[in-house]
């Protein structure tokens, strides 16, 4: 139980907010003594306040709960009467005072734990209003641990909410009855809204209502939860059979995948092997080619040395018959012979050659020479003009800028010298003048811009001094405008208020309240009402010993009457209980099954029979809803395998329609999309075609270069190797060039029907794989969809058919079972009525045992009284006649005492009204003499203003005069000496030029006298003739070796003819021979060719492998392609397996079931414990 030690109280209501004032509350009892006013119903709504947070009634919003700040103490009364005096003196003081109220509870939670609870407010007096607030709501707590005091803010809401829970005891409990307000105890006399209301609070019958409605609120957002649930598992249902069916496509596919590798690698063992064959047929096809090569090259080779053979036989002067020994040991004689004379000419041609190089450098220093005699005697020349030039250049100086006169000309170097440096120290004479006028020009425009710019400030000082009057003016009159509005707005203010009148009133009600405070003191209200409620409490006192006398006199009449009824009411209650059970005895033995179980256990063997029925239905009813939902998911497959063999057919008709428009485009004629493969290898072997075409011609192409090269470079045939004459070379060539210039314009056009052919193939390849798929869609997919769809619809039927046979037993089971649990249900029902009939009469004679047992305990333990109770009823009715009329004299006392506080407090609260209206009027009276003050001093400051703005009017005028004119003779000024200026400038460049040109003529006459090309030139010269007569010697001995190299050369060309008849022998004995031997070469070639075989048969071979290769290649490449399509099947399946919907879609479905289901158990809770609050 809680209960409450300690309050401290200060500044409420009558409690200074300088002093502590605590109220101990003793046990059991506290009781509260004292007059009028001293605070006893303070106490009780301080209790009320910091139990429950509400403030009292007619409490003006804690305005009159919280001790008035302008109720003071005499020396406060004087200090405020001072203050009113300063008032009339101008003097300005605050109006503004505040009192802080605390209100401090200690008390023990229903815990037995030691809690304070503090509150604090504040009461502030403004100038007008006063305002009121809770300053802060602190619990202060032991820690058990520590032994620590732990304080713990709140806001006033939290803490109106803690501490009645901490108590224990409901905040309407506290409000209306424990600490409920003397002006509020009569609230079960008010209206029957206001006492439900407040009942309803006390007892919380609202709860049960709010459970019911929350309950109902909850079932209806179960129920359409377990809709939402419904919903979401069927969406994952069909996900869960759409990720079956994902995972048995991919099982198909690997299988179907893994047949493909198997017959791929079957393939390959079988390409290779042809490809074997195929390498063998054409090694053998290159052998032949190869003999057959060298066959036709030694054929063309034994032709061509045969040609030569008789070329050289019609050529020779006379068949030698010595042997080839003989004719070579002539042929090596020779040579020894020509070889002297070779050696003979060689050194003559050698000291040919050394004489002819020897002239050849002579005459080439002849001519070097001669060039540089020119070269020199062309400077000589030039450099005579030069000097003819510069002494033109001086004299044409001196005359024109009167230098004095000159020696005659043409002059020599050291006076051209001497000249040229008088010319210099001139033109630096003239520049130091030009640039003293420049410093002298410049000085005198820096005078007169200075004297131009001071004028200027002195103009712009005078108009931004013009400008601040101006601005200083304006915010003059603005001012001047301000303080005129402030003060007939003041003067407007003033004559609403009559000073005369205010002051009248404010003596008036000064008196009136001394005379409301001496009578209120005179008739000391609250001592008397003390003294009466002491005598009503004693009254009071005593009247409770006689009722409860007359309460324990009356107690043993009412026990026993109570008594006898209870027991008369148990007889009655047990009479009617054993008539139910024997009218209802047989009806529950054949609900039990012949048990008849004890009163206690009726109502429960009942139920739970009602239950075991109700739950073998149940589970029949789930077979079937089992059944018909795995009906539903074999109609949901075939529906899917139906859209899906739609979704195929589609994608076969659109590829049939995109092969068809392709082929149509590339073919140029309308196609069949059986004819694919054949259209295919048709464009293959074009391409193949144009392909060997081209490379053949490429082939022969490359050939022309190099062969026209080694014609070139050896003189032979490129072919067979036999010599060319210079004519069949030429036309050789011709021949090659020209089938090399149009075998590119045929390269060319080879190369564009290849590039065509290859296209056209490429673009037949792409389409390949369109095809293969349409292939598979039409002959594989396709039909097993339909398979797999016949296999679902033989499957539904089969189950149909077996799950009407289960409908069928199941009905006539059913039939069977309802037939039963109906009899049982009907038995039950009527049962149901009585049962509980029982059973609440059952409970009722449990409840009258106690009941009977205590009165029995209690008459038996009581004695009887010694007065009686008419005696105990004359003097209640006595001492309550005297409690009414002291208690009638009170609410007198406190009605008269009530109306003179109020009469004196508002006597009180009009004079301060009046007080601070006085005040305001002299503060405008205050204002408005300031006003006209300042208006006074903002006149003379305008009038100065004017006055200076006219004087600085008078002043800019001449001002502005002389800048312009200075500006102007500024201007003048610097265009003259400008003008000067720039004349100087002109001669002085003109005079620099004319020196500059001279310079350039004396540097030029300089570098060549200091080259010393004069003596360079008389050497030239010597050297020259020197050469010449070395020339003429070479001459000379050149003729001589000329005569003995001729003599040699006519000596050698002798013998060559008698040698070149021995030549030819040998050559014409050497084919012969090479001829016969080439002869046996081909004869044995074409036996070697004979023991191979014939060409035709290899290359039918060949061709045959060829061709088997092809085929096996396209079938493994068509296996490859629907490899890679199941593959890529597979993928597409992996990746949608892998979607976030996919993710353990089986637990989803799972979790999704047991949430379904255990919200529509929770449902069925809900249900019954509505029920069962609603009864």
């Amino acid at each position: 139980m809680s209960t409450v030690d300690k309050m401290l109280i200060k500044g409420i209501r009558s409690f200074s907010p300088e002093n502590k004032h605590v109220i101990t509350f003793f046990k059991p009892l506290t009781l509260i003594v004292g007059p009028n006013g001293a605070g006893k119903t303070t106490i009780i709504e301080c209790l009320k306040l910091s139990c429950t947070g509400e403030l009292p009634p007619n409490s003006r919003s804690g305005h009159s709960f919280i001790h008035d700040p302008k109720v003071r103490s005499p020396l406060s009364n004087f200090i405020l009467h001072l203050l009113y005096l300063l008032s009339f003196l101008d003097v300005k003081v605050a109006g503004e005072t505040e009192t802080k109220g605390q209100i401090k509870l200690r008390f023990k939670t229903a815990a037995a734990k030691d809690v304070v609870c503090i509150r604090s407010f504040q009461l502030t007096q403004k100038t007008s209003k006063m305002e009121f607030k809770a300053i802060e709501s602190v619990l202060q707590t032991i820690n058990p641990h520590t032994g620590e005091k732990v304080c713990l803010s709140y806001r006033c809401a939290d803490m109106d909410r803690e501490i009645p829970a901490l108590m224990g005891v409901s905040k309407a409990v506290l409000e209306n009855v424990i600490f409920v307000h003397q002006d509020e105890s009569s609230w079960p006399l008010q209206d029957p809204s206001t006492l439900k209301k407040k009942f309803d609070d006390i007892f919380s019958a609202t709860r049960y209502t709010k459970a019911l409605e929350a309950i109902k609120k909850l079932h209806k957002d179960q129920a359409q939860e377990i809709k939402t649930y419904k919903l979401k598992l069927e969406n994952l249902q069909t996900l869960k059979d759409a990720a079956y069916k994902l995972r048995e496509n991919i099982a198909q596919d690997q299988e179907k995948s893994e047949s493909l590798k198997a017959q791929i690698k079957e393939l390959e063992r079988t390409i290779e092997g042809v490809e074997n064959n195929i390498l063998h047929a054409e090694t053998t096809v290159k052998e032949l080619r190869k003999l057959q090569d060298q066959i036709s090259m030694k054929t063309s080779a034994r032709s061509t040395l045969y040609k030569l053979q008789q070329t050289q036989y019609a050529a020779l002067a006379e068949e030698n018959e010595d042997t080839d020994e003989e004719l070579k040991e002539w042929q090596s004689k020779f040579e020894e012979r020509i070889t002297l004379l070779e050696t003979k000419i060689n050194k003559l041609e050698r000291e040919m050659n050394d004489e002819e190089t020897k002239s050849s450098l002579l005459l080439q220093t002849i001519n070097d020479t001669t060039r540089e005699i020119g070269k020199l005697q062309a400077e000589a020349d030039a450099h005579m003009s030069l000097r003819h030039e510069r002494d033109l250049a001086i004299q044409r100086i001196f005359t024109k800028y009167n230098f004095g006169s000159l020696p005659d000309a043409p002059f020599s170097i050291d006076v051209a010298l001497n000249l040229t440096n008088r010319m210099k120290t001139r033109l630096s004479d003239v520049e130091m003048e030009l640039q003293e006028r420049k410093n002298s020009n410049e000085m005198e425009l820096k005078f007169l811009w200075d004297r131009y710019v001071t004028a200027n400030a002195r103009c712009s000082e005078v108009d931004s001094q013009k400008q601040a009057k101006y601005e200083a003016k304006s915010g003059i009159l603005r001012r001047m405008k301000e303080k005129e509005n402030e003060r007939d707005l003041a003067e407007r203010e003033l004559s609403s208020l009559n000073l005369s009148h205010i002051d009248e009133r404010e003596r008036n009600l000064q008196i009136e309240v001394e005379r409301k405070t001496v009578l209120l003191g005179e008739k000391d209200y609250e001592s008397i009402i003390s003294q009466k409620r002491t005598e009503i409490f004693s009254l009071d006192q005593k009247i409770k010993s006689l009722y409860r006398e007359k309460d324990i006199l009356a107690s043993d009449s009412e026990d026993r009457v109570k008594l006898d009824m209870k027991k008369e009411e148990f007889e009655s209650c047990k009479r009617k209980l054993k008539k139910l059970l024997e009218d209802n005895k047989e009806r529950i033995r054949g609900v039990l099954k012949g048990r008849v179980p004890s009163d206690k256990d009726l109502k429960k063997e009942i139920t739970n029979a009602l239950g075991s029925l109700t739950k073998e239905y149940n589970d029949l009813n789930s077979k079937t809803m089992e059944a018909e939902k795995e009906m539903k998911l074999l109609q949901m497959k075939i529906q899917d395998s139906k859209s899906h063999i739609v979704k195929l057919q589609k994608d076969v008709d659109a590829k049939r329609r995109f092969l068809v428009s392709k082929l149509q485009a590339l073919l140029q004629t309308p196609g069949d999309i059986d004819s694919f493969p054949n259209v295919l290898l048709e464009s293959m072997e074009k391409r193949d075609v144009q392909k060997s075409k081209y490379n053949i011609a490429d082939g022969m192409r490359q050939m022309f270069d190099p062969f026209e090269r080694v014609a070139r470079a050896h003189h032979i045939c490129p072919c067979c190797e036999r010599p060319f004459s210079p004519y069949e070379e030429d036309e050789f060539v011709k021949k090659q060039r020209v089938k090399s210039a149009s075998s590119a314009e045929h390269m060319k056009l080879l190369a564009v029907e290849s590039s065509n052919a290859d296209t056209n193939f490429q673009q037949l390849d792409k389409l390949r794989m369109i095809y293969e798929e349409y292939v598979k869609l039409k002959k594989e997919t396709t039909p097993l969809a339909e398979k797999n769809l016949e296999e679902l619809m033989e499957d539904v039927t089969q189950k149909s058919q077996a799950f009407d046979d289960v409908v069928i037993i199941l009905k006539m089971q059913l039939v069977g079972v309802l037939a039963h649990v109906k009899a049982e249900k009907d038995a039950i029902d009527v049962l149901l009525q009585p049962v509980e009939t029982i059973n609440r009469i059952w409970q009722e004679m449990e409840n009258l045992k106690p009941q009977i047992e205590d009165l029995e305990y209690k008459l038996d333990s009581r004695g009887q009284g010694v007065r009686s109770m008419e005696e105990i009823q004359l003097q209640i009715n006595s001492l309550q006649n005297k409690r009414e009329s002291l208690s009638a004299d009170v609410e007198n006392l406190r009605e008269e005492q009530k109306f003179l506080n109020s009469d004196l407090s508002n006597i009180q609260m009009r004079w301060h009204a009046l007080r601070e209206e006085k005040l305001k009027a002299s503060s405008i009276l205050h204002k408005v003499k300031k006003a006209e003050e300042d208006l006074v001093i903002l006149v003379e400051e305008k009038d100065q203003i004017e006055l200076d703005e006219k004087h600085l009017l008078e002043a800019v005028v001449p001002l502005m005069k002389e800048k312009e004119k200075l500006l102007q003779d500024y201007e003048d000024l610097k265009l003259k000496l400008d003008r000067e200026y720039d004349e100087h400038a002109e001669n002085k460049r003109g005079f620099q030029q004319d020196i500059e040109m001279l310079m350039t003529l004396n540097n030029r006459i300089k570098e060549y006298l200091d080259s010393k090309k004069v003596e360079k030139l008389k050497d030239l010269q010597e050297r020259h003739g020197l050469s010449e007569s070395q020339l003429q010697r070479c001459d000379t001995r050149k003729q001589e070796i000329s005569t003995d190299l001729n003599k040699s050369k006519e000596l050698m060309r002798n013998q060559d003819q008698l040698k070149r008849n021995i030549d030819d022998n040998l050559n014409y004995r050497k084919t012969k021979a090479d001829v016969d031997e080439l002869t046996h070469e081909i004869e044995s070639l074409e036996e070697k060719v004979l023991s191979i075989g014939s060409m035709s048969s290899l290359e039918a071979d060949l061709k045959k492998h060829l061709q088997t290769k092809e085929r096996l290649l396209s079938e493994m490449n068509r296996c490859h392609g629907t490899l890679s399509v199941y593959q890529s099947n597979i993928s597409k399946y992996k990746i949608d397996l892998k979607h976030a919907q996919y993710n353990d879609i089986d637990k989803r479905y799972f979790n999704q079931l047991i949430q379904l289901k255990t919200t529509e158990m929770a449902n069925k809770d809900l249900d019954r414990y509505y029920n069962a609050l609603d009864k």
